[in-house]
């Protein structure tokens, strides 16, 4: 009897060693779509703050636009102000793309 009892304990503690390799398996294959999931999240927040600063970057520049009063002799001036700040953004924009 006692060889009995011990070969029912044995199958238990195999069944319960089954069950926790099955969940242990689970559970790196949700750890693994989870660390898939936060580096694509990571890409999207980049993504989603260099639209950010370039936006920033267009309302700057709208707003400079807005605040010059273009007169006649004045154009030529605001053309070359523009032209100094897309210069000065195309350098910030390549920049970040190092």
């Amino acid at each position: 009897m006692p060889n009995e009892q011990l070969y029912r304990e044995i199958q238990t503690l195999e069944r319960k060693i089954e069950l926790i390799l099955s969940d242990n398996q689970k559970l790196r294959e949700d750890l693994s779509q989870a660390h898939n999931e936060n580096q694509v999240l990571k890409s999207k927040v980049e993504s989603q703050m260099t639209n950010i600063s370039n936006f920033q970057n267009q309302m700057k520049i709208s707003k400079l636009v807005n605040n010059m009063v273009v007169g006649g002799g004045d154009s030529e001036e605001l053309k070359v102000k523009l032209d100094g700040y897309i210069k000065e953004i195309d350098k910030c924009i390549a920049h970040l793309a190092e």
